[in-house]
């Protein structure tokens, strides 16, 4: 069977009348639960705000190199500005090609997450884009915790089984950015590796330019096609865990430029993420003598630092073939 990626609007979860509003539970739970994916129109993300939000960073990213590189954040990547060939997927010995911000939840200096969570970074050189980048996050965030409360539904759970997880969560919004490539581009380097998402859930609003695919039942790679101004949901491995594997966390990847079309690329994913001391043990509710647990507790603070190591964002003893982007000149 081809696995195809269902559309919904979420005015009718949000302005439907009961039909409507089981119909979208059905189709959002059906399939997230059969593919990891669905395209989500009629929301209320702002399209001026995501437009403002990409000319902003686009700014940013043109800046130079030693401007950009005095936000990053060594201490845990988590926050601020993540520099080309930096990043790479779980398992892989090449870094991905790109460039990252990082923009998080902001909590008062005496709150007890702000040890873990610390403050953004916000540059200097483009005004404006800390009021943007906030707003955006906000508004990402709410439509999140929707998206979640639709699916706690799904599984007859409490409506806020899911969304309670991300109250002051660790929620990341990163705008990406992929250069062109390189004449010199190493092999078997690609824009963002075969990898799966640590998160709950993830929100992608429409990016400028092609190049995600997800790994079918069938192994085979097929594009992610949307909407202007569509999201783009999947989930990830947290919510794959606290389901004992009922949700999964589809493989996905985004690919190089095809020939004539090798340009920047930008992009604006918000990964979903529960409050640190969140206890990931598996719901009750997916448990059963045949299904017995596959993962045992932990906190979602212990897994994402995990994570974190696992794809070079925390600094760890394994090594990693980094690429150098002053020597990837066109």
């Amino acid at each position: 069977m081809v696995m195809t990626i269902p559309r919904v609007s979420l005015q009718s979860f949000l302005e439907g009348d009961e039909a409507d509003k089981k119909d979208f539970i059905r189709t959002l739970g059906d399939g997230l639960c059969q593919t990891g994916f669905v395209v989500v129109g009629g929301h209320n993300l702002s399209t001026d705000l995501t437009n403002e939000s990409y000319e902003r960073f686009k700014r940013f990213f043109a800046l130079p190199a030693d401007d950009k590189i005095q936000y990053q954040c060594l201490k845990s990547g988590n926050r601020g500005y993540s520099p080309f060939g930096r990043e790479k997927a779980k398992d892989a010995t090449v870094a991905d090609l790109k460039e990252f911000w990082h923009v998080c939840q902001e909590v008062p200096e005496d709150h007890k997450y702000h040890p873990i969570y610390s403050s953004n970074f916000w540059p200097t050189e483009v005004p404006g884009l800390k009021d943007v980048a906030l707003r955006m996050y906000k508004q990402f965030e709410d439509c999140a915790r929707t998206l979640l409360q639709a699916f706690a539904l799904y599984f007859e759970l409490p409506r806020k089984t899911f969304s309670n997880m991300i109250e002051t969560g660790n929620s990341v919004h990163r705008i990406i950015h992929y250069p062109p490539l390189a004449a010199n581009t190493p092999r078997g380097a690609i824009r963002a590796a075969a990898h799966e998402d640590i998160n709950l859930m993830t929100l992608l609003i429409e990016s400028d330019g092609a190049g995600l695919e997800i790994l079918t039942h069938e192994n085979e790679w097929i594009p992610v096609e949307s909407l202007e101004g569509d999201i783009i949901v999947d989930t990830g491995d947290m919510m794959k865990r606290v389901t004992n594997g009922v949700v999964p966390a589809t493989t996905h990847r985004v690919v190089n430029p095809k020939d004539g079309e090798n340009r920047s690329r930008y992009s604006m994913p918000f990964f979903v993420h529960p409050f640190p001391d969140c206890d990931l043990t598996v719901l009750d509710r997916f448990v059963s003598a045949e299904n017995p647990p596959q993962w045992p507790p932990i906190t979602a603070h212990k897994f994402l630092t995990r994570r974190l190591k696992e794809i070079g964002l925390i600094p760890h003893s394994g090594r990693l073939s980094r690429i150098d982007p002053a020597s990837l000149k066109l």
